[in-house]
């Protein structure tokens, strides 16, 4: 070999010795930086309940964990491609509210007797008192008796001081029925001295017969009764004047006082000046009601132990297995779960937001998700003064009316649960032109909640729209004589035949269609029959009632008389 190769082959391995060692120090420090990555990198089940710890905030998760092969549920900021307008309720505009009376219906002059007086004396909050006034009224008419300006509840655990005039606008309210019942301020003195009626209590859905046969007797012997804890005293099935009646003291003669509806009206002008839409939550997630509902929502310990406490205020609510009324669609939903609903049927995270609601079970921690996912998140406590409210402060029941009035306001109106107050704004809703109100599918929408880990957002966001099909608000969406009337109204909603014939016959356009035809009301006609355990078919089945809130008495069978008799002060807690 000559001399020349020799030399160079010496150098290259010379070379080489140098280089091997700093090769082998750095392969060491690539193997140990390795092993530390081993140590201190989560385990897949961490990095799962990270996934699931993302998506409560809506915080976008990492490329890598798609590219693994993990299950994503990612929230969108979005609000999607819909075939539907969010904010109006389809076909609305073929029918309308008709309560004015028949020609059937006499005169209030014709049918008063002298010397009949009723009075009643509500029981609970806000709404569980206007469905009481409602009743009231046309109590006095089958009694064909002058009616005494309702006394409300000052005793129950709201313990607000107010009287009816400083509610309701009373001059209004007697003079808008004038034709119909005889009302008066107070009672006649007799004698010189101050008329004390006879009290006595009739049964819950008491009907046009109950009354003349319970009631009339008492009446016509004393001549002056008070009816006590009238709340849901009167049937939901009565003839159709009767009927219409109650919508004509439900939606027209109940009217605020003028300073609530001041106040209200500067914060719907403030909600309006943030955004040209908003949604309304009534949100119901108060400890007390929690307790008394049964429902567990998977707070371990702390949570059965706290709510448990509350719960043994009640002698007669036993709750042997918590996780069967979320399975039954009868808890109410989470601020998460609803947020997320809100966000799978479209309504993307710049949504404006007011929220009504009282003390949230676990704070501001719980309201995080909701908070998450639409954060433009308003309550009249942030949208006006500390002054502007001061003259409502003390009164729950006029700041109930605020939010009454801001809700029933709104776009959308929405609800984690089928209370006193959401109740009656959804049947106002349906009198005043079905503006949307989307009632939870709380059976099927559970289930899907429980597994929504194991899914993608599209596939969660087209389950929800499927099951919240008949509980958006729509008209037809409720068979008539299903359910409560106040939610309900059906006596006194009319088709406008005209304009729905002229729809019929128009022009027709191919692609998607806004109008709703046989098949589809068919079809969920049927849904709401099968999803809505709700809406009891008789007034019979309203009578299985328990304490506290006449909505969640249906759900328990715990005896409402019996249990209220107890915790009288705590009557009206979970209503509104």
């Amino acid at each position: 070999m000559p001399f020349h190769f020799q030399r160079r082959r010496l150098h290259y391995y010379h070379r080489f010795r140098f280089l091997l060692p700093l090769i082998s120090a750095i392969s060491g420090a690539l193997l140990i930086l390795f092993a530390l990555l081993l140590v201190l990198a989560p385990s897949p089940l961490d990095v799962n309940n990270q996934l699931r710890h993302s998506s409560k905030f809506n915080v976008a998760v990492d490329d890598d964990a798609v590219a693994a092969g993990l299950t994503v549920f990612r929230v969108p900021s979005g609000r999607g491609r819909l075939d539907r307008d969010l904010w109006s309720s389809r076909n609305s505009k073929f029918y309308y509210g008709c309560s004015n009376a028949t020609k059937k219906f006499p005169d209030v002059d014709e049918i008063t007797h002298p010397n009949r007086y009723l009075a009643i004396a509500t029981s609970g909050g806000l709404n569980q008192q206007r469905t009481g006034i409602t009743d009231a009224v046309v109590a006095a008419r089958i009694l064909n008796a002058s009616l005494v300006v309702p006394k409300l509840d000052q005793k129950s655990f709201w313990k607000d001081a107010s009287n009816f005039s400083e509610i309701f606008d009373v001059d209004w309210f007697i003079s808008f029925l004038s034709k119909d019942v005889k009302i008066i301020k107070q009672l006649p003195r007799k004698g010189g001295k101050m008329w004390t009626p006879s009290t006595m209590r009739v049964p819950r859905k008491c009907s046009e017969r109950c009354y003349q046969n319970r009631v009339l007797p008492v009446l016509l012997k004393r001549h002056a009764i008070q009816l006590n804890k009238f709340d849901y005293r009167l049937a939901n099935r009565l003839n159709t004047d009767l009927q219409k009646l109650r919508c004509r003291v439900n939606y027209h003669a109940l009217k605020f006082t003028d300073p609530i509806q001041k106040m209200a009206k500067k914060l719907v002008h403030r909600m309006r000046m943030r955004s040209k839409h908003y949604i309304a939550l009534h949100l119901r997630y108060e400890p007390d009601m929690l307790a008394f509902s049964g429902c567990y929502y998977g707070g371990g310990d702390k949570e059965r132990k706290e709510l448990g406490a509350i719960r043994k205020r009640w002698k007669t609510l036993h709750i042997s297995n918590p996780d069967k009324p979320r399975r039954h669609g009868r808890c109410p939903l989470t601020p998460e779960e609803v947020g997320l609903m809100l966000r799978a049927l479209g309504y993307g995270s710049d949504v404006h937001m007011y929220v009504a609601s009282g003390e949230v079970y676990g704070g501001e921690e719980t309201l995080a998700p909701l908070k998450a996912l639409f954060p433009n998140f308003y309550s009249k406590e942030t949208i006006a003064t500390k002054e502007e409210l001061e003259p409502f402060y003390s009164f729950s029941s006029r700041m109930a009316a605020l939010d009454f009035i801001v809700c029933d306001e709104s776009d959308v109106f929405v609800t984690n649960n089928n209370g006193n107050m959401a109740k009656i704004l959804a049947g106002r809703r349906r009198y005043f032109g079905h503006k949307p109100t989307i009632r939870p599918n709380a059976k099927k929408l559970y289930r899907l909640f429980l597994s929504k880990e194991n899914m993608t957002w599209g596939a969660f966001a087209s389950n929800v729209r499927t099951y919240q099909r008949g509980f958006m608000g729509e008209p037809n969406e409720v068979r008539p004589g299903r359910g409560g009337f106040h939610e309900n109204p059906y006596t006194c909603i009319c088709e406008d035949s005209q304009a729905k014939a002229k729809r019929d016959v128009g022009p027709r356009k191919y692609g998607k269609s806004n109008n709703i035809t046989r098949k589809d009301e068919v079809e969920f006609h049927a849904q709401n029959m099968e999803d809505d355990p709700e809406w009891p078919d008789t007034d019979e089945d309203e009578y299985e009632s328990g304490p506290l809130d006449s909505d969640l008495l249906n759900r328990t069978g715990v005896d409402y008389d019996a249990v209220n008799s107890e915790e009288p002060e705590l009557e009206e807690m979970l209503s509104d």
